[in-house]
Order: C-alpha cells, then sequence, then structure tokens
C-alpha cells in the first residue's frame, strides 16, 4: 500500500460468516482511517470441496488463497479466523492485527433444547473438528459422533433429521446472529476449544506505510493478541493443525498470562494437560517475546508427559 492510499481493499473468503466477520473489520478501519473500503471476496479450496477438512490439508485450506492473493496485492489485507491460520509464517507476510476476541466458547446446538447430557444414548452429533470429536467421546462416550462439513446454516439444517445435535463456535455464531440455536454453553474450563477461536487475523504484507501502519494499531487488542498467539504457539511447537485433537486456553489476569492447553486421545479415553503463566513485563519487543515462550514452556511439559505417544502430533517426545 502506498503511502497514501486511495482506498483499502480487504480480502476474505466468500461464505457467510467471513463476510459478516470482514464487515465488522472493515467498520472498525473505516471509522479509523476515513478511507473509502472495498471487500474482495476470494474463492478458496475448503470452500467447494466437500471432503474431510483434515484430509484436505488442515486449516491452511482456507488461507492459502487468502494469502497468494495478498501477495499478488490484489487486496491490502485479508481477515481470517485465526484458528484457521497455519501456524508457520508465510514468506512476505505477517500478523498485523488481532482484533478483541470475540466468546472463545464451544456449544451444542441440540433437538428439542437438549444439552449434552440430555442426549439420549445412540444420539447422533455432528462435528468436522477431531478435538471436539475426543471430547464428545470422552464425555459421552454412548453417541455416536458424526463427521460433517458445510457452512452454520448447513449443519444447522441437519439437526432434527439425520442428526440430534451439533458442536459450533459461540463466536461463529454471534456474528451470524444465530446464537438463538445454541441449547447449551460449554465452560472453557472443561472444554477446551481450538487455539485462537474466537479471533480474527489480521494478515498485511512485511511491508507497508506508516499510515497503514497506524490502521493496524487501532484495531489491535493487546490482551487478545497475546492471549491468541500464546495459544497459537503451542500447535507450533507441537508442528500440529486442525488433524491433532488440541485444545488451548490463555487469559491476561492483571499482569499475568496464564496458558492452559490439552492433548485429547482421539476415542476420548484420555487427555493431558498443562498450565503455565509468566507476568506480562519488560520492554514492547520483549512482551511480543511472551506468547512463544509461554506455549512452548506448556507445550514441551506435554511432550514430556507423553503427548505425542497419544495424539497425531507432529514432533515426537
Amino acid at each position: 500500500m502506498s503511502s497514501a492510499p486511495g482506498s483499502i481493499r480487504i480480502g476474505t473468503r466468500g461464505s457467510a460468516l467471513a463476510i459478516a466477520q470482514t464487515g465488522a473489520i472493515a467498520e472498525s478501519i473505516a471509522k479509523t482511517s476515513g478511507l473509502p473500503l472495498e471487500i474482495v471476496t476470494i474463492a478458496t479450496e475448503g470452500d467447494h470441496s466437500k471432503a474431510p477438512l483434515a484430509s484436505l490439508g488442515g486449516t491452511g485450506v482456507f488461507a492459502s488463497a487468502l494469502r497468494e492473493a495478498l501477495l499478488r496485492e490484489e487486496c491490502d489485507l485479508v481477515v481470517h479466523s485465526l484458528k484457521d491460520l497455519p501456524t508457520t509464517p508465510y514468506a512476505g507476510l505477517r500478523i498485523g492485527a488481532i482484533p478483541k476476541r470475540a466468546d472463545a466458547r464451544d456449544v451444542l446446538c441440540a433437538r428439542d433444547d437438549l444439552t449434552l447430557d440430555g442426549l439420549e444414548p445412540g444420539a447422533r452429533v455432528g462435528t468436522g473438528s477431531p478435538r471436539r470429536a475426543a471430547q464428545l467421546r470422552g464425555s459421552r462416550s454412548d453417541v455416536e459422533v458424526v463427521d460433517i462439513r458445510g457452512n452454520v446454516d448447513t449443519r444447522l439444517g441437519r439437526i432434527g433429521t439425520d442428526l440430534d445435535a451439533v458442536v459450533l463456535a459461540a463466536a461463529g455464531l454471534s456474528r451470524l446472529g444465530r446464537l438463538d440455536a445454541v441449547t447449551e454453553f460449554f465452560e472453557l474450563g472443561r472444554w477446551a476449544t481450538a487455539p485462537g477461536q474466537g479471533a480474527l487475523g489480521i494478515e498485511v504484507r512485511d511491508s507497508y506505510s506508516s499510515d497503514f501502519a497506524a490502521i493496524l494499531k487501532s484495531i489491535d487488542h493487546t490482551s487478545s493478541r497475546l492471549c491468541a498467539l500464546a495459544e497459537r504457539a503451542v500447535l507450533r511447537r507441537f508442528e500440529a493443525g486442525c488433524a491433532a485433537p488440541i485444545g488451548a486456553s490463555a487469559v491476561v489476569d492483571g499482569e499475568m498470562l496464564f496458558l492452559t492447553a490439552t492433548v485429547y486421545v482421539s476415542d476420548g479415553s484420555g487427555s493431558l494437560t498443562s498450565s503455565h503463566a509468566l507476568v506480562i513485563e519488560g520492554s514492547a519487543a520483549e512482551r511480543a517475546l511472551l506468547p512463544d515462550d509461554l506455549g512452548d514452556r506448556v507445550a514441551d511439559e506435554l511432550l514430556r508427559l507423553g503427548a505425542a505417544d497419544i495424539a497425531p502430533l507432529g514432533v515426537s517426545s
């Protein structure tokens, strides 16, 4: 982007959820910059394929087309669901901002206003997430977990037909105005969610103007950034993506950054958990290193406990 841009082009996937969350970011940027905005819709392989997500290459299937469009300068920034953004650095790009995070919890959407405990034995519960599948099997070994794909409306539409319930993210339902479909919220203390869930990542090219840097800073949320990056650091250390049943949750409390992560056995028969904390102190540069440091500590402890022996991680203990 030039030092005096005439407009800002925001790249996004074409799903209803992606458009909704990109619209919210566009509104924030418009208020800050006063510049005209253009939303550029980009098709990704993950949007048109019906194959299981893990078989397509995991979370990166949604991000790669957006990233290539950004590098080709077809847009000035792209908006990702942070849980869908791979942790491996992408040459020429960086996360420029993480806005204030939405609700990170998972939710159950079930027929007849049922909770997870209220489902009958043999009930069919849909999810496309190996983590959620492991959690469901661990909580209710007597229900059938069904692998599903599709957008939010497609998944909700199966409730009461071939499924009794589905597990989704609260943040996505909220952004679509569909929280009315929720029959139970799963508390983070007992139901860890995907690293970065509920957060959006604004990805940009490495080189940009000071004017653009000021726009990014205006929409960045410090505690959301620290928490989301600490959670993602666990995945980075494991060299894992959406195929691995891993949950993580970080929180800022006063001057402390707390992180807890759990690795699940795929069949729900067990799990390993680690928690650590660090004081948020030092220079801006030193504070920027805290999420990686904390994520490494948690991941390294999980590896020492045997996480690589119970789940498909990219590293060995």
